[in-house]
């Protein structure tokens, strides 16, 4: 059975494109009010310079089901932040589901370049959008969300912990932002649980987003053409899964003994039986580690 969220209330932090919009979404289905934010709006686009929008972000949650309420919101600022807790305080009086996934840094890390060849700029920057954000937002909207036993935190990230304490993402400061998104939500669990609510770390697997599909040229309906030149792209999901892993938590009554842990959606869809949009179970991380990383032929089979 789908998730039930009716009468739930969700702040998704970061909803303009990719996971954050996949979650959003996937929670406006199960029922949910969600307020969708970032920096990307109708009337003015971020430095990212793309169409998707957070108002287009919450179109799609009413489409499926929910309430989906647009809130332009810079959250590295403070203020704007607590603003935006202070807003939805005031129109619902709860807070039921956090889920940090803002990140902004896809221009700023530079692949496979050590940090004294870095741009010491960019990678400064790239930490500030992707781990001060989720602290400055934690801060201000914690408070409302523990008013209620039950509450859910999920924090975003790239990789499993068991992945990324053995192997170097990407750059010093990729490295560090996705490392320390992992160690939030592990200290958030211990800050959390004692108190009646559950915070978790989630990763997507190969995720279609917008900007990877830009990236092969392709499209959500003829996306299988990227395989030619990036076989393992078939092993790839998309951002509606790790949405239904998001959903499936916020609607488990017995969610607490995730505390603390790093989870995939891939591994998530097995616990709980749900699928992608198109009714496969792709186990990315699994298959990273016994197919991609081992050097293997692509071969999907048995991992969706």
């Amino acid at each position: 059975m789908s998730p039930s969220l009716t009468g739930k209330v969700a702040l998704v932090a970061g909803a303009t494109r990719g996971a954050g919009r996949g979650i959003a979404v996937e929670l406006g289905a199960a029922g949910a009010t969600v307020y969708a934010t970032g920096r990307s709006t109708r009337a003015r686009r971020s430095e990212y310079d793309r169409p998707e929008t957070i108002e287009d972000t919450a179109d799609l949650v009413t489409e499926a089901g929910g309430t989906g309420i647009a809130v332009p919101v810079d959250h590295l600022d403070p203020a704007q932040v607590a603003a935006l807790v202070d807003r939805i305080d005031r129109e619902q009086g709860r807070l039921d589901v956090l889920v940090n996934d803002i990140w902004g840094g896809e221009h700023l890390f530079q692949w496979d370049v050590p940090v004294w060849e870095h741009d010491l700029d960019r990678g400064l920057r790239l930490l500030r959008l992707a781990v001060d954000t989720h602290a400055v937002t934690s801060h201000h909207a914690l408070p409302l969300l523990l008013r209620h036993r039950g509450g859910l935190v999920v924090e975003v990230t790239d990789g499993t912990a068991d992945y990324n304490r053995d192997h170097y993402r990407v750059s010093f400061f990729y490295d560090l932002a996705k490392t320390s998104v992992l160690r939030m939500a592990f200290a958030l669990g211990r800050e959390l649980g004692p108190r009646g609510a559950t915070a978790v770390a989630l990763t997507p697997g190969w995720l279609r987003s917008e900007i990877m599909l830009d990236h092969f040229g392709v499209r959500e309906e003829n996306w299988r053409d990227a395989l030619v030149g990036t076989p393992h792209f078939a092993i790839s999901e998309t951002p509606r899964y790790p949405g239904r892993a998001v959903a499936a938590l916020a609607a488990d009554p017995d969610v607490a003994r995730h505390n603390g842990r790093s989870l995939s959606s891939g591994g998530l869809a097995r616990e709980y039986g749900f699928t992608d949009l198109d009714g496969s179970r792709p186990d990315a991380w699994r298959y990273l580690v016994e197919v991609q990383d081992p050097g293997k032929p692509a071969d999907v089979t048995g991992y969706r």
